[in-house]
């Protein structure tokens, strides 16, 4: 099959991408091919085919309004903060080569752009955020073009020396609500904050954030979005404290590795040694952390939906999450080649 034409182009800035696009099959919408499935419960809810595109992608509405033309049920709107972020200058998206399939060790890995099928990447931006007088608006906007059995999930993280974390995550929580958007998701797993220094590893932070947001939201269901994690026993840990809290778990975001070019040097520059890498080569973590948060819901009688990401690139793809536990799974990379993708999984059923 002829190679499709990414929605997000890595070869321009984060702000070109947020103006102009997006790109490819998702900027003719209008053309999209419509496949009728029979619903499924997602959080209590009816959705379409319990599929979608995690946080990262869908930039604004322009994109959350051609993913769900595309058939991508569940649409989660790129992670937004309480005030403004700048994005990390260019490249933020490069083509990776691991030898075999990637550990969760901070391995090297070859970057150029050399796009080729089946397709791993690595994404650097630093968790770029508009202000809320900007995203606000956008994300309502979102949320009203939903099409029975879709939904926008919001994304949003709190910032660093913005005050308490706990306080800016739970402001962050509340703007997102203000939107209407029916679901919330907080991001614990932002690769930028270091491997080893992931939100979602602090056990005691993540259940103070958890709390402040569902004090201030208390009417819209929460998830949380989680890194990989090496050994059981932070997962029991982490379920022991937020399992009966949260409705929802998404696993995982990335992997963290060194990227390099031809010549050994940090392909995303010199200022950024290390970079979460996504697609292909992590499908594996997605696959194990997904079965292993599946088997402690079940030994430790909890309720909370399982989202699985990493990796997904065909429908095969997307049974195999479910048939580990996921009760919905989600796709950037493969999605972002392949805007058809959710097409092609509801003709699979």
């Amino acid at each position: 099959m002829k190679p499709l034409i990414p929605f997000y182009n890595p070869t321009i800035s984060y702000e070109d991408n947020y103006a102009q696009g997006p790109f490819g099959l998702f900027a003719q919408s209008d053309k999209a091919e419509k496949v009728d499935t029979k619903p499924s419960k997602f959080l209590n809810l009816d959705v379409n085919l319990p599929f979608g595109i995690p946080a990262g992608p869908l930039l604004n509405a322009n994109y959350i309004k051609a993913a769900f033309a595309y058939g991508f049920d569940l649409c989660v709107y790129k992670t937004v903060r309480t005030k403004l972020q700048k994005c990390h200058p260019l490249p933020n998206v490069l083509s990776v080569h691991p030898k075999g399939r990637l550990s969760s060790n901070l391995d090297t890995v070859l970057a150029d752009t050399n796009y080729d099928q089946p397709l791993s990447i690595t994404n650097s931006f630093g968790v770029p955020s508009f202000s809320p007088d900007v995203w606000q608006p956008d994300m309502e906007n979102a949320v009203k073009s939903a099409s029975k059995g879709q939904y926008v999930i919001g994304s949003f993280q709190g910032t660093k020396g913005n005050g308490e974390i706990e306080k800016d995550y739970a402001l962050a929580a509340k703007l997102v609500r203000e939107t209407n958007a029916p679901i919330l998701e907080a991001n614990l797993s932002c690769p930028n904050e270091g491997a080893s220094k992931l939100l979602c590893f602090d056990v005691d932070k993540v259940e103070r954030i958890v709390k402040e947001i569902k004090t201030a939201v208390p009417d819209r269901p929460l998830i949380l979005k989680l890194a990989y994690f090496p050994d059981d026993e932070r997962i029991i840990s982490l379920l022991s404290r937020v399992g009966s809290i949260v409705d929802g778990l998404s696993a995982i975001n990335t992997l963290s590795a060194k990227p390099v070019d031809a010549s050994g040097h940090p392909a995303l520059g010199e200022k950024r040694p290390e970079g979460g890498i996504c697609g292909e080569a992590i499908r594996w973590a997605g696959l194990d952390m997904v079965s292993r948060l599946a088997k402690y819901r079940q030994k430790m009688d909890l309720k909370f939906t399982i989202i699985g990401v990493g990796g997904v690139s065909n429908s095969e793809h997307y049974h195999q999450f479910l048939k580990s536990g996921a009760d919905a799974v989600m796709s950037a990379t493969g999605a972002m080649w392949n805007p058809l993708l959710a097409i092609e999984i509801k003709k699979s059923l």
